[in-house]
């Protein structure tokens, strides 16, 4: 794997610390604003629209900007929005900062998808991919845990800063690392739209929606669901994300490594496990080693659905990436943004911190519905073995053509 995907992995690892660190944190920043936490909920929420938004926008923006340079931008972007996170008097002025941070984070994920891609072989994209997401999924090993520590320490606004810090470092890391990679040539934006056209292209966004979404129902709420349900300290927290943010480098590489053998085989299994561990979540949710083993399932099973289906995206957006990889990327946020109204919804009304599980069984188990339905559909339109059709005999069909001609002659 060429050196450039580290680069790539550390502008991840910013964009994930930021993006998850927040559910950690979701106590102190109510207190301090005065709001209750379902409200707080919205910093995930309007992050995640941030994301579905600015994907599309963003990489339209950059269709005439070098890839590397484009990069760079958006990490400066990032920067700037959590500064104003972090230094924000009010709630409203916090919530404007994660969704001007959140503007880099589709494009930034769909480019360096993209560009991950192109560095590799083509029956390594899927693992190449993987790559970059690591920094992803380490950041919930290593910078969301001290993340959510220092926040509950230093407090959540020191927390903010050091993203900014991390987010200088991807800058750096991009600057020194990626090639310089030209703009492609002939790439115009109505030749990217039309990759929206392919109805197998829709079917793997809506997968994305919903079965990210599942997890996101439940992780969105893990504080109060740990500290009021399991009986964990409040100090535990930062431990059991640590053992989540495992579970996804695990399922990460693991979907990454199976997705360019048998991608959607590793679809059907991880969105069916994913979907009954999320619904057992409600009963392993009272005890503490039970809530334990099931928050590393989740992270395992929900992040091997990301390889596939960003790599299933890019292969049926074949000629016109880059746009497609970027909304795909917002569709995940789409569907944390869905999921995590939907878990507040219940909370709100009274059904308990352990029923945000059952709405993410139902949003996994919906994107299982999608993948059976995507599958069926590319079996029927694939060749049948031995079946033998006109375009499989151009000679003979153009002879059987001039034979009835040559009659009435």
């Amino acid at each position: 794997m060429p050196l450039a995907l580290l680069a790539l992995a550390i502008g991840a690892f910013g964009i994930g610390t930021t993006e998850f660190v927040i559910m950690g944190l979701l106590p102190e920043v109510a207190a301090d604003y005065g709001v209750s936490i379902p409200t707080a909920g919205f910093l995930v929420t309007g992050y995640a629209l941030g994301v579905v938004l600015g994907a599309p926008v963003m990489t339209v923006l950059g269709t005439r900007i070098p890839r590397k340079r484009m990069l760079m931008l958006l990490m400066g972007l990032f920067i700037a929005g959590n500064l104003l996170s972090a230094l924000a008097p009010a709630f409203g002025v916090m919530l404007a900062g994660r969704v001007v941070a959140s503007l880099a984070h589709g494009a930034f994920f769909g480019i360096g998808a993209v560009v991950a891609a192109e560095l590799v072989a083509p029956e390594k994209k899927a693992g190449a991919i993987a790559m970059m997401f690591t920094g992803l999924t380490v950041a919930n090993v290593v910078g969301v845990p001290l993340g959510t520590l220092v926040g509950q320490t230093l407090g959540w606004r020191t927390t903010f800063l050091i993203v900014a810090a991390l987010g200088i470092a991807g800058l750096l890391g991009i600057a020194r690392l990626v090639p310089e990679l030209p703009r492609p040539e002939g790439v115009r934006v109505r030749h990217e739209l039309a990759a929206f056209k392919n109805v197998q292209v829709l079917l793997a966004m809506a997968m994305t929606v919903l079965g990210f979404g599942g997890v996101f129902a439940a992780i969105t709420y893990i504080t109060p669901m740990m500290t009021e349900t399991a009986g964990f300290a409040d100090s535990s927290v930062t431990w059991i994300l640590v053992l989540f943010g495992l579970g996804m480098v695990a399922g990460n590489l693991v979907g990454g490594r199976f997705a360019d053998r048998a991608l959607m085989p590793m679809l059907y299994g991880s969105l069916a496990a994913l979907a009954l561990v999320l619904a057992l979540f409600t009963v392993t949710a009272h005890h503490k080693a039970a809530a334990a083993a099931t928050v590393v399932l989740i992270g395992a099973l929900g992040f091997a659905t990301v390889p596939p289906l960003q790599k299933r995206v890019l292969d049926q957006a074949a000629g016109a990436p880059t746009l497609a990889s970027a909304v795909n990327i917002g569709a995940f946020n789409l569907g944390n943004a869905l999921a995590a109204w939907l878990g507040g919804l219940v909370i709100a009304v009274g059904l308990g911190w352990t029923a945000p599980n059952w709405v993410g069984a139902a949003l996994a188990a919906s994107a299982l519905v999608l993948a059976v339905v995507s599958g069926l559909l590319e079996r029927r339109a694939a060749p049948r073995p031995g079946r033998v059709t006109a375009a499989s005999f151009p000679a003979a069909t153009a002879i059987t053509a001039e034979v009835p001609a040559a009659a009435g002659r």
